[in-house]
């Protein structure tokens, strides 16, 4: 049956997966609230259109420097992998 292919999963390795996610989400809230702060989406390339009823926003450079600051952490994670 197909419950048989499932691989057994230790109490332990499970809680200190969830731990790490814990530990993950803490960082990113606490990322958030300070790019809220220092008014992150605000920079000056991001582009705001408004017309009647409509507005368009394209966050430019917030999404240059989200895929810049991406980017590197993903090459340091791969690098700290295969190490």
């Amino acid at each position: 049956m197909w419950l048989e292919a499932i691989p057994a999963v230790s109490l332990e390795a499970l809680g200190r997966a969830l731990i790490g996610l814990a530990a993950v989400l803490i960082v990113v809230g606490g990322l958030l609230i300070l790019f809220g702060k220092i008014g992150f989406l605000k920079l000056p390339v991001d582009v705001l259109l408004r017309r009647g009823n409509t507005s368009v926003f394209w966050p430019i450079a917030t999404s240059i420097i989200v895929s810049v600051i991406l980017t590197i952490l993903i090459n340091v994670v791969i690098w700290l992998w295969r190490r």
